[in-house]
Formats: structure tokens, sequence, C-alpha cells
């Protein structure tokens, strides 16, 4: 889940981009235990592959969200203000493609193994999420090293906290508790204040009250603890 950057007002007060790394965080994390959790499904055990493959298709969803975001918001408006470094945005363009492209090979192996959990289809679905994982944490750490300090220099806030009003826009309403805490899982302690503190009070209690034992229970499912 994304959130604002920071609550500075002028025009021309620059974002805090650290969000970003805590919400890349979280992708990481998700994509890397996908692969390694369908990797452990029994043959056969298709009660267990519905579960990975519906918390894949959230996966799935926040991703293409983050990345759209970006690709309307971000790329175009670095573009037009960059000179040298207009080839680090090409380059971030391209991996977004690279990423999609691998992400929707993961979502084309899905349905069979979703179907019978057989040995065949699962190895050839973790073959394309490991696949999916490299290339994704590529562009992470690409996007973390060299575009974001970019980024901080040549947008405003307001411009930086349109990625987050899109994000939030085009999740359904009652994912986001989830996306929230799939950020925060592995925050440390200031990161957590600086996400909670930016929502608004009732969402503040909203995630207290229902999303965080919500996102517990979901995880406990998903990693095959409950």
């Amino acid at each position: 889940m994304e959130t604002a950057s920071n609550t500075q007002s002028p025009a021309a007060a620059r974002p805090d981009t650290h969000g970003m790394v805590v919400v890349h965080r979280g992708i990481r994390r998700e994509s890397r235990m996908l692969a390694q959790l369908i990797a452990e499904v029994a043959p056969g055990d298709t009660a267990r592959a519905r579960v990975l493959a519906d918390h894949f298709r959230d996966y799935r969803l926040g991703l293409h969200n983050h990345h759209h975001g970006e690709d309307e918001h971000l790329w175009p408006v670095l573009l037009g203000r960059v000179d040298l470094e207009a080839d680090l945005v090409l380059r971030m363009e391209a991996q977004h493609e690279r990423v999609a492209a691998t992400l929707a090979g993961a979502e084309a192996a899905l349905p069979a193994w979703e179907a019978t959990a057989g040995e065949a289809e699962r190895d050839t679905l973790v073959a394309v999420l490991t696949d999916h994982y490299a290339v994704l944490v590529e562009h992470l750490d690409d996007e973390e090293n060299e575009l974001l300090p970019v980024a901080a220099r040549h947008l405003t806030v307001r411009e930086w906290d349109a990625m987050g009003d899109h994000f939030l826009a085009a999740t359904p309403k009652p994912k986001l508790l989830f996306f929230l805490g799939m950020a925060l899982e592995d925050a440390d302690p200031a990161e957590r204040a600086a996400m909670l503190g930016a929502l608004p009070g009732f969402a503040k209690v909203l995630w207290y009250v229902v999303g965080r034992p919500a996102y517990a229970r979901r995880m406990r499912a998903v990693r095959g603890t409950v």
C-alpha cells in the first residue's frame, strides 16, 4: 500500500522517497516466498494450491498497481525534466516490461497447477516465479539505488504523492489493509510510525481493529503455520 511521503505544503518541497523502499521490501519478500512455498506443496494438495494461488493473485494486483502508478505519474514527469539521467528512466521503463512479462508468465502457468496441484505443473510455475523474482529484484535494486535520488531532486511532494493516490484509486478497498500489512511487516519502528502517521485517523483505527488481525490470520494460512 502506498502512503503519502510527508506533509510539506510548499510546491517546491521535495519528497521523502524512503516509503517506496519499505513498500519494495514487502514486494521482494512475497515474491521470494511465493516461489519457495509453492515448491513445497505436495502433489495433489489442491487445498494448499488454492490458498497460494489466491495469494499470488493479490501479490500480482499489488505489484501491477504499484508499477502502473510509476508508469503514469513518475516516468513521464522525470523524462520532461532530466537530461543526463534520461537513459536511467528509460531503463526503468524497460525493466517494468520485463517484470510484467514474467508476471504474466506466472499468471498463465497458475491455473493448471491450481486445478490439479500436479508435480510437473508445480515445477513449471516455480521456474517462472524464480525468473520473475530475479528480474524483479534487479529492477527494485536499481530503482532504489539510482532512480529514487533522481526523483527526490526533480519531483515535488504533490507529484510524488500522485503515485500513492493512484494506488488507492486502482485497488479494491477491501484489499488496501492487506497491502498495508504487506508493507508494514518488515518495517522498523520508525518506518512503521511514518507510514501509520500518514494515514487518516479512521484508517489507523481500522488497521489496528480489523486490518492487523486479519493480516496475521491471512499470513499464517499462506505460510502454513496455522
